[in-house]
């Protein structure tokens, strides 16, 4: 797998989701602060075959099939039975998976406040060949996942 991912420039995996986000036509980030250490957060995030898979809204299952480094491949399979082989990275506080037809985005970051942490997700079905997600619902399924991992964490504080 020979993916060329763009090094950190001082931004934080929020900031550079935002970042990349930017460069794909449709894609909204929905960012939500949790009530929970960012060392809670990081490694739900990375758990993408559990965790990162039951806060996708359509996601039946993922599973990681290789991985080397910080970069990763996986299988996906949708509630509506849509199958789909991801690549992508994965760091602390970050997780950047796409497929032909599928992206999603992931960050983590400390809060501003004691024992909270900055929280942001984008993601969605991407336009074949183009830079591009179809963005109906896009923010929609954004908050979802975010009130789901808030929900986890912090249940009687979401």
């Amino acid at each position: 797998m020979t993916v060329n991912w763009p090094a950190p420039a001082g931004l934080d995996p929020v900031r550079r989701l935002y970042a990349l986000a930017a460069g794909v036509r449709g894609a909204t980030v929905s960012e939500r602060v949790v009530a929970a250490p960012y060392a809670e957060i990081v490694p739900l995030l990375a758990d993408v075959d559990g965790e990162l898979a039951r806060l996708v809204p359509d996601m039946r299952r993922l599973r990681v099939t290789r991985e080397d480094g910080d970069r990763v491949e996986a299988v996906a399979r949708s509630r509506f039975g849509f199958r789909a082989r991801f690549e992508g990275v994965r760091r602390p506080g970050w997780v950047w998976l796409q497929s032909r037809f599928v992206l999603i985005g992931v960050a983590a970051a400390p809060g501003d406040a004691p024992g909270t942490t900055r929280v942001a997700f984008t993601g969605g079905v991407r336009v074949p060949g183009r830079a591009a997600l179809v963005p109906v619902g896009v923010g929609r399924a954004g908050r979802r996942v975010l009130g789901r991992l808030a929900e986890r964490v912090a249940p009687d504080r979401a």
